[in-house]
């Protein structure tokens, strides 16, 4: 083993436990695994920011906006009211066909944007069927995933390992040259989830984290601001009762007639009213420690805290939120966005106190008190999406069409091989723009930069990992371990490396570490490299042991679920996928 082999091998595994703590955000550890490449002299700069320019990164970029702009132009909602009135009140009818359209829209977008479209839809027909949401919750997510292997764009994973394939010389990935094994798992899949697992999926009432009555009521309270008080000419900013007693100002009442909405800039008066919401300690502190008179209240009512603008909005986090991995403190969130938080809930725990220093993640679930109008903007920006709203945007049919066609138009040139995908998505991403389907600015917006820059960084550690003979090395380990197995077994190995690596890390992060070394392994035992590059392909995108997937992500909470649940289900959904893997992958690309 040489040094430089040594050194890739320490970033490797140090890149697996950081992203196994999760202490660090994702593209945060890809940026400084290009600084390390670097500064160690393992990689040249130009060739460690090869993966920002290379051509899996313009076509992830590329899908990303085209995405936006059918999500934009109302062709995603078309889609779900589309779904809506055929599901009718039936919930097996409704289930089949939410799974179905979430396993149709992951084939043409992320299985997470799929997700985070039809988790409102999903948990609003729960309650109106009366039937339990932790039911129809993973069924949701596993069908957008079961889709990754429909399509070349049906998940980032398929493109990165089609970018690894070129880089080894071989030719990239066609757009549906993975359709034949893809609808085949997707069909077992669907099929398992109707069946088997519908029985394996726990049963579990929704307890919900915020109800009005029982989380907001019990801790509302009235202060009034005396004559002479310290705290006249103040701003709420200055008064601090948040940061100095954890209290939360929901309505303020200047003349016992109208309420304001606060702000850290509203500035208080002799004869205020302060409607708050906080714990005992602080309550019963507040007079002492400002001269706020108290006046407890038992009439004070949950419709006190809301008029026909101002409400209480029950939202979820998604992956692309510009508010993941940020504290509310560092958010000056109410300032910035005209709305309170008055409750997060993390995986089932409700969190109540200190919430300006809780660090914000993919599938939070927050109690906002505030603006309509704010709300729905941060909705339509998919900061986080509205699980109890409906949105009120105005869609335009025409523009629907032409996004809609754009799209298609797209992948129809690069199935066709006219031009390759990755010019297609540029000319598609290039035509939304021209077109006024979406503007720059929205696009840009809406993009998840974090996954591209996770992207960019992976694709460097690929590339080190061949530069360096780290890939020769770790394949010529491989052969001496696995001397006499028999090829398929092989195959089946690596699939489940890069299902198992998938877990702590990312799928494009495991399919960047797999790829190389399987591909170096193939060649030296002369077996078929595409094999094995299509079969990492589809176990790293095999995410169905833990919640650690942003689709299960966004459910965990929502459906109440336990980390063994999707262990429970996901397992024999596995083992399927494995076994149907094992089969046909030698027969459509014989070894």
């Amino acid at each position: 083993m040489t040094l430089e082999v040594g050194l890739v091998l320490g970033i490797i595994g140090i890149t697996m436990v950081l992203f196994s703590i999760e202490k660090i955000a994702p593209d945060v550890i890809a940026l400084g695994i290009i600084v390390i490449l670097v500064l160690s002299g393992l990689l040249p700069l130009e060739r460690a920011l090869a993966g920002i320019g290379s051509e899996a990164f313009i076509l992830v970029l590329g899908l990303l906006v085209m995405t936006a702009g059918l999500e934009k132009t109302g062709v995603v909602d078309m889609a779900g009211d589309w779904i809506l009135r055929k599901a009718g009140h039936d919930s097996s009818r409704f289930l089949l066909i939410v799974m179905l359209a979430a396993a149709g829209l992951s084939a043409l977008m992320s299985n997470t944007g799929a997700t985070a479209f039809f988790l409102p839809i999903v948990i609003g027909m729960a309650r109106n069927m009366k039937v339990s949401r932790s039911k129809l919750l993973i069924p949701l997510a596993f069908a957008s995933i079961l889709a990754s292997s429909v399509t070349l764009i049906a998940t980032t994973t398929n493109i990165v390992v089609s970018g690894l394939m070129e880089d080894e010389g071989m030719l990239p990935l066609g757009m549906f040259e993975l359709t034949p094994i893809g609808l085949v798992i997707l069909i077992l899949g669907i099929v398992y989830m109707l069946t088997i697992g519908k029985k394996l999926i726990p049963d579990r009432p929704y307890e919900e984290p915020f109800s009005a009555e029982a989380s907001v009521r019990n801790y509302l309270t009235e202060l009034v601001v005396p004559e002479r008080s310290n705290l006249c000419g103040k701003t709420l900013a200055q008064a601090a009762l948040g940061r100095d007693l954890d209290l939360t100002v929901l309505r303020i009442s200047k003349d016992k007639r109208s309420f304001l909405v606060p702000t850290a800039n509203t500035i208080l008066s002799a004869g205020d009213v302060l409607i708050v919401e906080g714990n005992r300690d602080g309550l019963l502190n507040i007079q002492e420690k400002t001269g706020l008179e108290l006046k407890p209240r038992s009439d004070i009512a949950y419709q006190e805290v809301q008029s026909e603008e101002i409400s209480l909005f029950e939202v979820i986090l998604l992956p692309r939120s510009p508010l993941i991995g940020r504290t509310l403190k560092r958010l000056d969130f109410r300032s910035h966005y005209g709305l309170q938080v008055l409750g997060i809930n993390r995986s089932g725990r409700t969190i109540r106190r200190k919430l300006s220093e809780v660090r914000l993640s993919v599938g939070d679930q927050l109690l906002l008190h505030g603006n309509r109008t704010s709300a729905m903007a941060l909705d339509q920006s998919s900061a986080f999406r509205l699980l109890h709203a409906i949105r009120t945007e105005e869609r335009d049919p025409k523009r629907a069409v032409v996004s809609g066609a754009v799209f298609l138009g797209a992948l129809a040139l690069a199935a066709l091989n006219l031009i390759s995908v990755p010019i297609a998505a540029i000319i598609g991403m290039l035509l939304v723009f021209i077109l006024g389907c979406i503007t720059p600015e929205e696009a840009y917006q809406m993009v998840n930069w974090r996954v591209l820059i996770l992207i960019g960084g992976m694709l460097a550690l690929g590339i080190a990992i061949q530069d360096t003979g780290t890939a020769a090395y770790l394949s010529e380990r491989i052969i001496t371990f696995t001397h006499g197995m028999d090829s398929k077994w092989l195959l089946g190995g690596f699939f489940l490396l890069s299902m198992l690596l998938s877990q702590p890390m990312s799928n494009q992060a495991a399919a960047v570490v797999v790829v190389p070394i399987a591909i170096q392994t193939a060649l030296q035992l002369g077996l078929n490299p595409r094999s094995f590059a299509v079969m990492i392909a589809l176990g790293a995108s095999c995410s169905f042991l833990t919640p650690l997937e942003p689709s299960c992500m966004m459910v965990y909470g929502p459906g109440n679920y336990r980390f063994i649940d999707f262990l429970k289900v996901g397992m024999p959904l596995t083992v399927i996928i494995f076994f149907t893997a094992l089969i046909m992958v030698p027969i459509i690309w014989p070894l």
